[in-house]
């Protein structure tokens, strides 16, 4: 038989053999460092026979699935190694994921001290040196060797599969004996298992389900070598510093209180501050330069409302429903919170005939807006049960749509190139799901026709994107901009959707040129979406340290001594003039310590005022960007600093030295 490697070259064999077995022959040195293989396309264990020709890749930690296979072992690993340390832990899984692995455990929750401890036994196991080895069991078989052992997550893993799947196992020294479909290294080593770290630990519901147990889950990771473990281990602690969940609360831009609920964040000043200049820019900005008109709508609204819409049929369990809505006595009296503000903006419309010469409407509305998070999904100001967004929608002619929908996904890149974040996102064109029809409303044709128009409209506007399935809303395909939040979770930004059927749920239409009714299409968009949501992505961008246009302290006055607290309020007085956001440190401090103080908190500038600056009228200009900035007339600062404001200029920062 004849075996095609990677590079073309070709091996030839007159009787079967492993993967692991063509490695040898080839090198003993690849042999050692390999994990796994790619055989005829398919990722494959090295214990594969091959029987037939065949394309051979043979996998190190150095390729991607390589990798993975790396890290599922040591999984298996860490699973072995609780079990020796914690006997009545239950397994459940424990997959290699993008950057590491976990494994979900029945067992109490764990201290840092714990995961050293099961760190250390970890290391035992792999000096120790044993072989894995692979095996295959019936289905009453492997039920019952799990049930001997007590493994109740795995028996119904089990009895999950399907009829005629392979059940296959995996042991690893002193009878460890996991399920698992693989692959897996071919023995756990030293030299191949060399840099490993425990990372943390959280609760995790089984299979997701908030309903199910709540189990205990370790995060791991695992690379090829110790080099490359230390520079990741050096970027996840520069993650958690830029984590908007902890650096927004010491920075006190938000603060949440068990008493007010989960998922309810409480704003402080300085947050809201940041908010409230966004909202402005965007009301501004859409209203003023993008055509939009303004409405404002109610928080909520009677069911009938929502049935109208299909949301009660299609999303009722993400609504918050008072009160009681299984309660058949409450039907008269409930009102549900609105989870978007679509239907009230379609009434809008309707409470005056239109005509084709004066479409398109757009409405905009910064929409408060309320949807009942699952408790474990919740974080942050990432996912909450009540935000606030920059909602919109568009009730156009349908030949006006296509050039709509791209003027909002233009005003979308606008947004965000301004905010300097357009090169940290991706597109999603999100689909629905043919093989769940009863998710949408609609037909297949529609569907497809309306996702062909998204995909056209993407190709020519030359933007990289990707489709998923089964993403789309229940009446229509959208465009999702997405970004990964400091731990590499996807978030969605920004959102454009086509809408092909509402129009006909609410009976909208408009009189065309004919005279004759005509229905309009929609489109609902987002220009920077969720503001809590953005406000944590750019406190995580900018690890806190926000373009100067959004700080909520955009100078700190400090004077010398008190003998200068006179100027320093002739200086506030002016920057108050211009909008300037300041404040005025006028504690007995040293100088130094002021001016370090300034940049821990991440101000843009601080002017520095004694008997010279009153007396030329200028100030100590020292920024986060340049350092010391020298001694400038104080009209040319503010003259400075208001055009950085005024452009939304985002500077760029510069080595400082320390000040004594």
């Amino acid at each position: 038989m004849k075996i095609t490697l990677k590079d073309g070259s070709q091996k030839e064999y007159d009787k079967e053999l492993r993967a692991i077995d063509v490695a040898y022959d080839i090198s003993e040195g690849l042999a050692r460092n390999c994990m796994a293989a790619r055989i005829d396309g398919e990722i494959c264990d090295l214990r594969t026979v091959i029987d037939k020709d065949c394309s051979l890749e043979l996998l190190t930690a150095a390729d991607p699935e390589g990798l993975r296979v790396l890290r599922h072992t040591t999984s298996h690993v860490l699973a072995q190694a609780v079990k020796n340390l914690y006997p009545e832990a239950k397994l459940a899984i424990g997959p290699a994921i993008d950057e590491g692995f976990y494994y979900d455990f029945d067992m109490q929750s764990l201290s840092r001290e714990d995961l050293d401890a099961i760190e250390a036994e970890m290391k035992k196991i792999i000096k120790a040196g044993a072989e894995i080895k692979r095996f295959e069991l019936p289905r009453d078989e492997a039920i019952k060797l799990m049930q001997e052992r007590g493994e109740t997550y795995k028996v119904e893993l089990i009895e999950d599969l399907p009829e005629g799947e392979t059940i296959s196992f995996y042991e690893q020294g002193d009878g460890f004996v996991d399920l698992c479909a693989g692959p897996h290294i071919m023995k756990i080593s030293k030299s191949v298992i060399k840099a490993f770290k425990l990372t943390s630990s959280s609760g995790a519901y089984w299979r997701g389900d908030e309903h199910n147990a709540m189990l205990t889950r370790i995060y791991g990771t695992a690379f090829a070598s110790k080099e490359e473990l230390e520079a990741h281990l050096a970027e996840l602690a520069d993650r958690k510093n830029r984590d908007h969940n902890k650096l927004g609360r010491e920075m006190q831009l938000f603060t949440t209180a068990d008493v007010v609920g989960q998922g309810l964040p409480l704003l402080m000043p300085k947050g809201y501050k940041i908010m409230q200049k966004m909202i402005r820019w965007i009301e501004d900005l859409e209203d003023n330069e993008w055509g939009y008109e303004r409405t404002k709508t109610p928080f909520m609204a009677k069911p009938d409302l929502y049935k109208q819409s299909q949301h009660w049929y299609h999303y009722k369990e993400g609504m918050f429903v008072i009160p009681d809505p299984s309660d058949p006595e409450n039907e008269d009296k409930m009102l549900a919170l609105r989870p978007m503000t679509c239907p009230f903006q379609y009434y809008v419309f309707k409470a005056t005939p239109h005509s084709y010469r004066d479409m398109p409407h757009r409405y905009s509305e910064t929409s408060t807006l309320f949807r009942n998070e699952d408790s474990g999904e919740m974080h942050g100001l990432t996912r909450v049960r009540q935000f606030t967004l920059s909602e919109g929608h568009l009730i156009v002619r349908p030949d006006q749509m296509v050039e709509e929908f791209k003027n909002c996904l233009a005003l979308a890149k606008y947004v965000m190139q301004t905010l300097g974040v357009e090169q940290d996102v991706t597109y999603r064109l999100s689909k629905w799901d043919p093989a769940n029809k009863d998710k949408y409303i609609g037909d297949a044709e529609t569907w497809e026709k309306t996702q062909q128009h998204i995909r056209d409209i993407l190709t020519e506007l030359d933007i990289d994107f990707y489709e998923a399935d089964g993403e789309a809303a229940f009446y229509g395909p959208k465009v999702d901009i997405n970004t990964k939040n400091v731990y590499g979770k996807d978030d969605t930004v920004i959102t454009v959707q086509w809408d092909e059927y509402n129009a006909e749920l609410f009976d909208m239409y408009y009189i065309d040129e004919k005279g004759e009714k005509t229905r309009p299409a929609i489109i609902h968009r987002s220009s920077i979406g969720s503001y809590e949501r953005t406000l944590a992505w750019l406190t995580e961008k900018y690890a806190g340290k926000f373009p100067t246009w959004l700080c909520p302290e955009q100078v700190r006055i400090i004077p010398i001594s008190e003998k200068y607290f006179d100027y320093a309020e002739k200086v506030a007085a002016e920057f108050k003039k211009y909008g300037i956001d300041h404040t005025i440190d006028r504690r007995s401090e040293k100088m130094g310590f002021k001016i370090r103080e300034a940049r821990l908190d991440r101000l843009p500038y601080m002017v520095v005022v004694g008997e010279k600056e009153e007396a030329d009228r200028t100030v100590s200009v020292r920024s986060r960007f340049a350092g010391d900035e020298g001694v400038k007339p104080l009209q040319e600062f503010i003259d400075d600093i208001c055009e950085e404001i005024r452009t939304k200029t985002i500077r760029q920062e510069e080595p400082q030295k320390d000040e004594k």
